[in-house]
Parts: structure tokens; C-alpha cells; sequence
């Protein structure tokens, strides 16, 4: 899957010399998430007889054919208006958004106010050092803006979405993600696209002090997979919004918006909302990640620790932590058994992607991270303090989903409610704290997958079954559940595990 962000820049001025207020309004890029390929193979074989001998030969192709969603924008008309004070102004800057989808699954729209680019805020920043915040007033002493969604007039298309409430009128921009508006999955494929423009209202009161404001609303386009129809329309960012209206043992189905990934997750008998399958996203060198949608809460760490902290920047301003994986860093695909350019250093962040096995749902091997990539390090040598007495200096980051982490490994004992010794936990609680067999693992709720692991090549695919967690045992080491079918090791430790390669279950904070 892939995606594309599409965000609304909005610029007011207030002029108290001339009384009048610009409004101005840009579009930037769209978001796309494209569903699982399918794959047509035909083999077309051609054999003869010659001194009555059989030979035969074949020739393969390959077609795929994506279910995919785009989603486009138009400016219709021009994003600024001239407003006098204490004066409301409505459908401002329309635009239109054009949606297709190729398949029957649906899709929804989601927005989010992203001024500043900064996730949730969404007001309109002034460089005087006064704000408008986001509301639906038309008059009185407090300035606002608002948005608006409609179907496009004249529009043709047989399954238009539907815009949600409050959108179909002026309503305030949203602080987290939400559903603005949807088209339901169908009996039949979608053939057409739709269309729906998007406008906004200011009212500028009369004592608003002059300058220019400035602010950004953010669209998201979700599509579910074909493979995995019941997908709740949830986002893994935002799990502090839903987290508790999950019932024990409920699973769910929620996006990553990094790259628009659908994962089930479960809220377990530990008390935790887990990912019941294995994390898959791709570490790519270069590309920053920054702490509004990934696990990132540490910063410049100093001192022993401070090279855990590499390839980091720190936006103070903002409250922003950027991580930049080195150029070293990649996300290896392959096939079988066999890597090419794996390293077991364990100081470099990499990953692996098996790309001709199951890779959906539960079944869905994930990626293999090394430690350094599994903590959002550059470098990770400098982390060898034995953490099991103390969790707290666990390093805090990791390539999971913002609001999710690693699991941890203590010296709490299992049958304490609440225990932070968190795979022994889960052992206890599902497995009757057997040591012997792995059966209440591999089973629901849990599905804890036979990953194998990585060690230059793909060991054990099957047979064993290797997670990490951010507890560190040593120099060169971590702790990690590790299990066979008839051994279960829930703080295991060992030589070189750092550049092994591990599958990850993402817990929610």
C-alpha cells in the first residue's frame, strides 16, 4: 500500500489601517492508499516429440492488476477574499476533491487540522502573536474559521459519498482524525469517481489586531484491503482517542498512516491493546521520521548514551523529534530463504521483507528488524546497561506507530497483575506459564507467528518464533520471547542478538 497527503494552507490578514482581511488557500499533496495486488499467472507450456523423445518447456507471465483508490484535487475558484471587520464570509476557496476507487470496498475520508504541521492544531497562527481558533460563529467578539464539505453540483456519479455530519455545514476543523465523509463497500465494483469540493468561513471580529494567520487542514484518504473486508476505519496515531472503548479480547482493525497498512489489534487479558500481527513497515535511508506518527519521546540524550541518539534533530519550537535513518539504513526484500547485503552488526538499522509468502492479516510475517532499526537508532552499541531491575532506562523510541511501543522484559514475576515483565505475562495468562509447548501462543487471540528469524539468511521459518523488546541485557544483547513448539524462553538473551533480525508486536501506551 501507499499514500499521499493532501493539506489546505490557509492565510488571513487583517488590515486595521483598510479594514479588509485576505483569505488564501493552497492545496499540497494528496493521500493514496492502495490495497493488496492480485496476481495472475499464466503458463503457457509448448512440447514436441523428436526421435521419440518428450521435451517440454515453459514460458511464465506475470500480470498485476492493483485494487487501487486515488484520490485528486481542483482549485475552482480563487482561495482569498477581501473581508471587512465584523463581517462573516462563507464558501471560500472551493475546491474539488475527485475520488476513484476500482474495486467494492469503499473508502473514507478523513481530515485533521495541521497547522504549523503539527497534527491537531488547528488554528490559525498570526505573526503578531495572537491566533484564530477554529469555530462557527458569524458574529461577536471572538474571530473563527471553519470548513465545509458538499457533493459537487452536477455531479453524475451513481454512488456519491456521503458527507458526515457536522461537515455538510460550516463546522469547527478537527483537533484528531475524522471521518468527513465515506462511500460504503457494494455488491459491485466502483467504475466511476466522485466528487465533493471543500470550502471554508471566516468571521473577523472587530477587534482582531492586524497581521497574517496562518493555518493548514490535512486530508486522508483510507482504503481498506480486499483481503480483510470489516476494516473499522481506525487509525494506530490516534489509539489514545479509542483505546478505551475496546472490551477485553475485542479485536480491531486500524490504519498506519505512515504507509497506510491495516493491522489487527486486540485488547488482551494483560490489561494491553497489542498488535495481533507482526509490524511491516519499511525503513527507507534518508526518509525522516518525526514524532507525530512514530514512536519517538527521547531526544538528545547525553553522556555513554548519546550515540542512541544519532541521525536525531529536536524542533523545541514545535515539540517535534525527527529521526533520519543513515544512508546505510534499507529495508531488504526477498525471496525464499536467501538475503543479499544483510549485516549482523547490529549498529546499522535494517529490516527485511519476505516478499513471496502470506503478507496479510494475521498470517502476515511482517518485517525482520535488527534492534538498532527496532529503537529508531542509528546506533545502538552505546546501549549496554542491563535493564531487567529497571525498565525505566529502556531506551524510549522505536519504529512502531505513535501511542504503540515495544514490549518489555523484567524481573516482575508473571503472575503479577500489571506485571511489566510483559511477554512472561502473556505467557501466564494464555499459555498456563508452560515452558514445554507454545500452543496458547500460536493460537487467537494471541497468533503470535513461527517468523523465523534472520542471521544472514532466513533460519527456522516455521519452527521457531523470535519478538523483540526494548529491554536491554548487556553489551551486544537484548531480551526477547523466543519459542518452539516445545520450548518457551520469555527473556531470552544470547550473543550477537542485536543483529539478528526479529519480528515486532507493537503494544499501545
Amino acid at each position: 500500500m501507499g499514500y499521499r497527503t493532501t493539506k489546505s494552507k490557509i492565510k488571513v490578514e487583517n488590515n486595521k489601517t483598510n479594514n479588509h482581511t485576505e483569505f488564501y488557500y493552497r492545496f499540497f499533496r494528496n493521500i493514496l492508499i492502495i490495497s493488496i495486488p492480485l496476481v495472475i499467472i499464466s503458463t503457457i507450456i509448448l512440447s514436441s516429440l523428436h526421435s521419440s523423445a518428450r521435451i517440454s518447456s515453459s514460458d511464465s507471465l506475470a500480470i498485476s492488476v492493483p485494487s487501487s483508490c486515488t484520490l485528486s484535487s481542483s482549485v475552482d475558484e480563487t482561495h482569498s477574499a477581501s473581508i471587512v471587520n465584523s463581517t462573516y464570509e462563507n464558501n471560500i476557496g472551493r475546491t474539488t476533491l475527485t475520488t476513484f476507487c476500482n474495486d467494492k470496498n469503499g473508502y473514507s475520508v478523513y481530515a485533521i487540522g495541521d497547522s504549523l504541521n503539527n497534527e491537531g492544531n488547528n488554528t490559525l497562527v498570526g505573526s503578531n502573536g495572537s491566533n484564530i481558533n477554529s469555530g462557527t460563529a458569524t458574529s461577536g467578539d471572538t474571530s473563527n474559521w471553519a470548513m465545509k464539505l458538499s457533493l459537487k453540483a452536477g455531479d453524475t456519479s451513481t454512488t456519491p459519498p456521503t458527507i458526515i455530519p457536522p461537515f455538510d455545514n460550516y463546522a469547527t476543523v478537527p483537533t484528531t482524525w475524522t471521518k468527513v465523509a465515506t462511500i460504503p463497500s457494494s455488491t459491485t465494483d466502483m467504475k466511476e469517481g466522485s466528487n465533493f469540493t471543500t470550502t471554508y468561513a471566516t468571521y473577523i471580529s472587530p477587534t482582531q489586531a492586524a497581521g497574517t494567520y496562518l493555518g493548514q487542514v490535512k486530508y486522508l484518504l483510507t482504503h481498506p484491503s480486499a483481503t480483510e473486508p470489516g476494516f473499522n476505519n481506525l487509525i494506530m496515531q490516534e489509539v489514545a482517542n479509542w483505546k478505551n472503548d475496546l472490551a477485553e479480547e475485542e479485536s480491531v482493525q486500524a490504519i498506519d498512516i505512515r504507509d497506510g497498512k491495516v493491522y489487527w489489534v486486540t485488547k488482551l487479558k494483560d490489561g494491553h491493546i497489542w498488535m495481533t500481527q507482526n509490524l511491516d513497515y519499511d525503513i527507507e535511508a534518508n526518509t525522516t521520521l518525526n514524532s507525530q506518527t512514530t514512536d519517538l519521546n527521547e531526544c538528545n540524550v547525553s553522556g555513554q548514551y548519546a550515540e542512541y541518539n544519532d541521525g536525531y534533530n529536536c524542533n523545541i519550537t514545535d515539540n517535534v523529534i525527527n529521526w533520519t535513518p543513515t544512508s546505510s539504513a534499507t529495508t531488504i526484500s526477498f525471496q525464499g530463504t536467501i538475503i543479499t547485503n544483510w549485516q549482523n552488526d547490529g549498529i546499522h538499522p535494517y529490516s527485511a521483507s519476505k516478499t513471496d509468502d502470506e503478507n496479510t492479516g494475521y498470517a502476515s510475517l511482517g518485517n525482520y528488524y535488527n534492534w538498532t532499526a527496532a529503537i529508531a537508532s542509528n546506533n545502538s552499541a552505546s546501549l549496554n546497561q542491563n535493564t531487567l531491575n529497571d525498565i525505566t532506562k529502556n531506551p524510549q523510541n522505536s519504529i512502531c506507530p505513535k501511542g504503540w511501543r515495544l514490549p518489555t522484559v523484567s524481573s516482575q514475576p508473571a503472575n503479577i497483575i500489571g506485571s511489566t515483565n510483559e511477554f512472561a505475562r502473556l505467557n501466564y495468562v494464555y499459555n498456563n506459564n508452560y515452558t514445554n509447548t507454545d500452543i496458547g501462543l500460536i493460537v487467537p487471540p494471541l497468533r503470535f507467528n513461527l517468523a523465523g528469524y534472520i542471521y544472514s539468511t532466513l533460519t527456522s521459518l516455521t519452527s521457531i518464533g523470535r519478538y523483540s523488546s526494548s529491554s536491554v541485557a548487556g553489551s551486544g544483547e537484548l531480551y526477547h520471547l523466543s519459542f518452539t513448539s516445545n520450548s518457551v524462553e520469555t527473556s531470552r538473551k544470547g550473543g550477537s542478538t542485536r543483529g539478528v533480525g526479529q519480528s515486532i508486536r507493537c503494544v499501545a501506551r
